[in-house]
């Protein structure tokens, strides 16, 4: 017969592998080669055809049959000028060229921090090839945690910083996380983000990073039932940002106060293949 712990534990096994599945698809985030920003005046990029620009009013594209680029919804040649707009903190897989079927690269489209720049996604990356997994820790049922989490009235947006120097971030903060790891004395409160209707997030730093964990993770759990405030936290489910594989991540920091002095030895290690 099973138990609770068994269950538990083939749950985050069956979480484990749909994790790995999805770094692994084709021009995720393990293809990253380059991040380029771009210019008021249309310039070459370094490695992908075409001139490009952006400014405030969009980004812009020219190129020629030659440049042998296509763009990635249509499947149309780019031959002369396309535009494209986006939002802050928006992307957009914007066109394609390369390898024998012309879409070993993709290059997406991004806005961050009111600045339009682009990264290719290269299906040929060294990092892609070689990714068998992310190393974890050994699931460690005690690190399955009741926690309990205080909404606030409103969401409070919070400047941080992130995995670029020269972009900005802001964590829109929903709430607050209080619990206790075990074994400790000490009560913990950290800044939760909601990502999705029905599920919360907390980036955090801990005694780990840098060591055997990339600089800082989160781990997302399920929001509390209505008319209550407890939550199941399982921090075997902690994940790398995608900024833990690549330099060519945007990806936030944690709020300055979501640290997490102890060591929280579960869930994603330092990845091998970055």
């Amino acid at each position: 017969m099973s138990t609770p712990t068994d269950d538990v534990a083939d749950q985050w096994l069956r979480f484990r592998a749909a994790r790995n599945k999805d770094l692994a698809q084709a021009h995720g985030w393990l293809t990253l080669t380059s991040l380029q920003w771009l210019l008021d005046d249309p310039a070459a990029l370094d490695g992908v055809p075409g001139l490009w620009s952006g400014t405030d009013t969009g980004a812009v594209l020219s190129a020629s049959t030659a440049d042998g680029l296509v763009l990635v919804e249509t499947g149309q040649p780019v031959t002369g000028t396309v535009t494209a707009t986006l939002a802050d903190e928006e992307s957009l897989l914007w066109v394609r060229y390369g390898g024998h079927d012309g879409g070993q690269v993709v290059v997406e489209l991004a806005r961050r921090g009111g600045r339009y720049a682009v990264r290719t996604r290269d299906a040929a990356s060294p990092v892609f090839l070689a990714f068998d997994g992310v190393p974890v820790f050994d699931f460690r049922p005690e690190l399955v945690l009741d926690a309990r989490f205080e909404a606030y009235e409103q969401p409070v947006d919070v400047p941080v910083r992130t995995a670029n120097p020269a972009v900005d971030g802001a964590h829109r903060t929903v709430g607050e996380l209080a619990f206790r790891l075990p074994e400790s004395n000490k009560d913990l409160r950290l800044q939760v983000s909601a990502e999705g209707p029905q599920t919360l997030a907390m980036a955090f730093h801990d005694a780990t990073n840098n060591q055997s964990t990339a600089a800082w993770r989160k781990v997302t759990f399920s929001a509390p039932a209505p008319g209550t405030s407890t939550v199941t936290v399982d921090f075997n489910r902690a994940v790398n940002y995608p900024s833990a594989f690549t330099p060519y991540g945007t990806c936030p920091m944690p709020v300055g106060s979501n640290i997490i002095g102890e060591p929280v030895e579960a869930g994603e290690k330092l990845p091998q293949q970055r």
